[in-house]
């Protein structure tokens, strides 16, 4: 978005009416940030009342230009409605700005029911709820609201979205689940459908997710051939949108897409030549050489890869460090070298609980020091 969206001049009449901040949730210093506003999915969007230094609004994923627009006008209606009693959605858009989102379903759910189809702030309600039923795993009731709520949204990027967000949940379901395959199929459609509008202003993140979710669906039918036709096209889409970009930070923001478009298409080597290019371009940046790292390890060039990690480590600060460093411990994995493996393990595990709280990644935490305890075994 900072590359395609943040710098189109029609915001600039917003300038006004808000105060833009940008938070980096790495470093350090912004630790007391995230743990007044947690952040649990990236990029996530606030509209903060700076009254009471509570979050009226929250927006999970990217956004173009007339989406901001639709959130700027309701975060402004929040922010009046919060001096009133603000009713149903104003509580659970509060609830889920603060990432309580089990305890935004009801309030999100009531709200829809008072508010007409046809009101510009239903879709936005609609793909919140479902947002909040994935981030629950309640898939059954995410693919169920997709299921209903897609033909009242399709053409819409709001109807794109809720077809690829539902079908994400549907593919969750257990096999026997009821209504499956029915309400598969109508996603994937929806999904198919919302991809070759030429009318809904798809953004190449948009498109990327659309993608994934066709490739996911035609893996879980079984569909080997439909899959690689999926992915082929998904590589060719994002290939010829790089090759227009502007900047080369147009043309980096691309990256993980892409990368992750060659992992599904069976040629990982592909993403060698542009994260180089994206090094050279930004050499201040640790994602190029983090990614080239796992590049290199998936294609078993450990030498390669460990060269890699070493420029990333060089520049990798907050948790993303952990990230690195447990990439590099999956080198030495590779290399056979177990010594190296439980020495990356302890420095990974000795920097993840020197984080601030609201950085510190507990999970992951469990997660290394298991693998440890595996590594130790095996001696």
């Amino acid at each position: 978005m900072r590359a395609f969206v943040f710098t189109d001049q029609a915001l600039t009449k917003h300038a006004g009416q808000f105060v833009w901040l940008s938070i980096d949730t790495e470093k350090t210093q912004n630790a007391e940030f995230i743990h007044k506003y947690p952040i649990r999915a990236w990029p996530s969007l606030y509209v903060i009342d700076p009254r009471k230094e509570e979050i009226l609004l929250r927006w999970v994923g990217a956004a173009d230009v007339p989406r901001l627009e639709k959130l700027f006008a309701e975060g402004r209606r929040s922010y009046g409605a919060a001096e009133s009693s603000g009713g149903d959605l104003a509580k659970a858009d509060k609830l889920y700005g603060e990432g309580k989102y089990a305890e935004s379903v009801p309030a999100y759910r009531t709200a829809l029911k008072g508010i007409p189809e046809k009101d510009p702030r239903w879709a936005r309600v609609a793909e919140s709820l479902l947002f909040a039923y994935s981030a629950t795993r309640a898939d059954a009731e995410c693919a169920s609201l997709a299921f209903d709520a897609y033909p009242k949204l399709r053409g819409t990027l709001w109807g794109a979205d809720i077809a690829a967000g539902g079908l994400d949940c549907a593919l969750r379901l257990p096999a026997t689940a009821k209504d499956r395959a029915a309400v598969v199929a109508r996603l994937e459609s929806g999904s198919r459908e919302s991809l070759t509008d030429p009318k809904i202003p798809l953004a190449a993140d948009d498109r990327a997710a659309i993608y994934s979710s066709l490739f996911d669906a035609r893996e879980d039918a079984k569909d080997a051939a439909g899959a690689a036709s999926v992915a082929k096209e998904w590589v060719a889409d994002l290939d010829a949108r790089a090759a227009k970009a502007k900047t080369p930070e147009q043309r980096t923001a691309m990256d993980p897409n892409r990368l992750g478009a060659y992992q599904a298409a069976g040629q990982i080597e592909k993403a060698i030549p542009m994260l180089q290019q994206s090094e050279r371009d930004f050499p201040k940046d640790y994602n190029p050489p983090a990614r080239l790292s796992s590049v290199y390890l998936k294609l078993g060039r450990y030498d390669e890869a460990l060269a890699a990690s070493d420029r990333a480590l060089a520049l990798v600060y907050g948790p993303r460090r952990v990230r690195v460093l447990l990439t590099r411990a999956d080198i030495y994995k590779g290399k056979g070298d177990a010594a190296m493996e439980r020495k990356t393990l302890e420095d990974a595990i000795a920097f993840a609980k020197s984080l601030p709280d609201a950085q510190k990644p507990d999970e992951t935490i469990a997660q290394l020091e298991k693998r440890l305890s595996g590594v130790n075994a095996g001696r």
